[in-house]
């Protein structure tokens, strides 16, 4: 829980790197949440209005970890658009979420692995 909550507390910092754990930990617990409140709304017979604004609301530390991602493998940013790139994009992206950190400092910051020991 505490990587899900540091990333809110970075709620737009696009600068620094992510470790690969808090990544995905911030992924699985919107997952998570998402299909709770999904599934509470669905008992209640209510159209899908509270987990749509949940995903609204961490949209921007979403887009902002996964930036500070590709930051850690050594990557640009701009890398996000590829996405937009049928089948491929999303393949290219995964991949680079998978791998493992840039080992030591980059033009982006020191290795948030360093830094966490």
């Amino acid at each position: 829980m505490n990587w899900y909550i540091e990333v809110l507390k970075k709620y737009a910092v696009l600068s620094g790197r992510a470790r690969r754990k808090e990544y995905w930990m911030f992924f699985l617990f919107n997952v998570i949440i998402g299909l709770v409140l999904g599934f509470i709304e669905a008992l209640a017979g209510g159209p899908g209005v509270i987990a749509g604004i949940y995903s609204l609301a961490v949209l921007i530390p979403g887009v902002a970890v996964f930036v500070r991602r590709l930051h850690d493998t050594g990557r640009s940013g701009w890398w996000f658009f590829i996405a937009f790139v049928p089948l491929v994009g999303g393949i290219i992206l995964l991949v680079y979420m998978v791998q493992d950190s840039q080992q030591g400092d980059n033009q982006y910051g020191p290795n948030p692995k360093t830094a966490a020991t």
